[in-house]
C-alpha cells in the first residue's frame, strides 16, 4: 500500500484518521493516558513539515450515534497542542457548514469532533463517507487500533478521495506484525495468556501454523488442563470449550507448552494466603503460573529470535499473582529477540516490569492486533491495499 511518504502534500488538505480513543476521567474533562495521542505525532508532524493543512478525525468511546459532552474530543485538542507546541483548532462537529468554514490553511491543524456522534460512522454510510471526503484532498489512515472496523472513516471515504495512504504508525504496526507472522526469524515463539480460550481460538489456531513453540498461561490454561484430565479445582474453565482445547492440543503436539505448577488461593483478593502446587486441590483456584513453569517458559524464550506476546500469565493486577507475568516480561526484554507485544494488559505488564523500552514494538491496537494475529483481514488495511 502507499505510504504518506509517497504523497505530494504541499498545500493540500490532508485528512488523517487518528486513534484518539483515550481514557477519560472527571466527566470527560481529564485524559488519564495520552499514549495514543503521542503515537500519532510523527505522522501529524510529517504532514505539517510538508506544508499540509491537517484535518484530524477520531472516535472516542461509544456515544451510540448522538452527541455526548463526556465523550468530546476537546481535551485531546488541548493535549495535542501542548505536545506538538502549536495551536489545534477544535471543530464543533465532524461535518457540516460550520466545519467547512473552519478548514485549516497549510501548517495549521483542525481536530474534528467525535465521529461516532453520527450513527452513519459505524454504519459505513456512503453519504456520510462522501461528506467526510469532501473536506480533504488526501486521506491518510494512521489509526491501526480501528483498522478492524469497516466504518465510514476507515473504509467508506477511501472510495471518494483522490489519494489514500497509510500513516507512519499504521506502517510501523503492519511492518512489525507482518514480520512476526509472515516471515519470522526462527525460533519463533508466541506467549498467549488471558482469561478465555474463546477470545483467542483463531489466534491459537493461526499461531500453531506459524510458531515453533506456543506458551499458554492465564486462566485459559485451565480449560486445556481440564481437557487433559487434570484437576483444576475452582479455576476458571470454559466447559463448552473443553473438546476444542483437546482438539487444539492434538494438532499442536509438542509445540504447545502448558503450566506444570501453579500459584493457588481460596479466593481472589489482595493479601490472600497463597501457595505453589503441582496439582490444584479442590476448593482452590489457580491465579498465576508457578516457579517451575516460569523456568520452563524462560528457557523457551531464551533461544528465540521472534517473540509474539498477547495476554498476562496470571491475575497480575493483584499481587502476589503478578510474578509469572513480570518474570516473562523481563525474559522477553532480555532475550535479544524481535519482540511484538499486543493487548492492553500485556502492555501494562511490561510497564510494571520496567522493561517497556526493551520491547521492539508495543501495538497500539488491542482488537486489531488480535485479529491480525488470528490471520483475519483488517477492513481498514484491505481498503488501503485495494486502493
Amino acid at each position: 500500500m502507499r505510504s504518506i511518504r509517497d504523497l505530494d502534500l504541499n498545500g493540500k488538505r490532508v485528512f488523517i484518521r487518528v486513534d484518539f480513543n483515550v481514557p477519560l476521567a472527571n466527566g470527560g474533562k481529564e485524559i488519564t493516558s495520552d499514549k495514543r495521542i503521542k503515537a500519532s505525532i510523527p505522522t501529524i508532524q510529517y504532514a505539517l513539515d510538508h506544508n499540509a493543512a491537517v484535518i484530524l478525525a477520531s472516535h472516542l468511546g461509544r456515544p451510540k450515534g448522538k452527541p455526548n459532552p463526556e465523550m468530546s474530543l476537546a481535551p485531546c485538542a488541548v493535549r495535542l497542542a501542548e505536545l506538538i507546541k502549536r495551536p489545534v483548532a477544535m471543530a464543533p462537529d465532524c461535518i457540516g457548514p460550520q466545519v467547512e468554514k473552519m478548514l485549516p490553511t497549510p501548517r495549521a491543524i483542525l481536530l474534528l469532533e467525535n465521529l461516532r456522534f453520527h450513527p452513519e460512522e459505524e454504519k459505513n454510510d456512503p453519504a456520510f463517507s462522501k461528506q467526510l471526503a469532501a473536506l480533504c484532498d488526501v486521506y491518510v489512515n494512521d489509526a491501526f487500533g480501528s483498522a478492524h472496523r469497516a466504518h465510514a472513516s476507515t473504509v467508506g471515504m477511501i472510495a471518494f478521495v483522490e489519494e489514500a495512504a497509510a500513516g507512519l504508525l499504521m506502517e510501523k504496526e503492519l511492518e512489525y506484525l507482518g514480520k512476526a507472522t509472515r516471515n519470522p526469524a526462527r525460533p519463533c515463539i508466541a506467549i498467549l495468556g488471558g482469561a478465555k480460550v474463546s477470545d483467542k481460538i483463531e489466534v491459537i489456531q493461526n499461531m500453531l501454523k506459524i510458531v515453533d513453540r506456543l506458551l499458554i498461561g492465564g486462566a485459559m490454561a485451565y480449560t486445556f488442563l481440564r481437557a487433559r484430565g487434570e484437576s483444576v479445582g475452582k479455576s476458571l474453565v470454559e466447559e463448552d470449550k473443553i473438546d476444542l482445547a483437546r482438539e487444539l492440543m492434538s494438532t499442536a503436539r509438542e509445540k504447545l507448552l502448558l503450566p506444570v505448577d501453579h500459584v493457588v488461593a481460596a479466593e481472589l483478593k489482595a493479601g490472600v494466603a497463597s501457595e505453589v502446587v503441582d496439582t490444584i486441590p479442590d476448593g482452590m483456584m489457580a491465579l498465576d503460573i508457578g516457579p517451575k513453569t516460569i523456568a520452563a517458559y524462560e528457557k523457551a524464550i531464551e533461544g528465540a529470535k521472534t517473540i509474539i506476546w498477547n495476554g498476562p500469565m496470571g491475575v497480575f493486577e493483584t499481587p502476589p499473582f503478578d510474578k509469572g507475568t513480570v518474570a516473562l516480561a523481563k525474559a522477553v526484554a532480555n532475550s535479544g529477540a524481535v519482540s511484538v507485544v499486543g493487548g492492553g494488559d500485556s502492555e501494562k505488564a511490561i510497564k510494571a516490569a520496567g522493561v517497556a523500552d526493551k520491547i521492539s514494538h508495543v501495538s497500539t491496537g488491542g482488537g486489531a492486533s488480535l485479529e491480525f494475529l488470528a490471520g483475519i483481514e483488517l477492513p481498514g488495511v484491505a481498503a488501503l491495499e485495494n486502493r
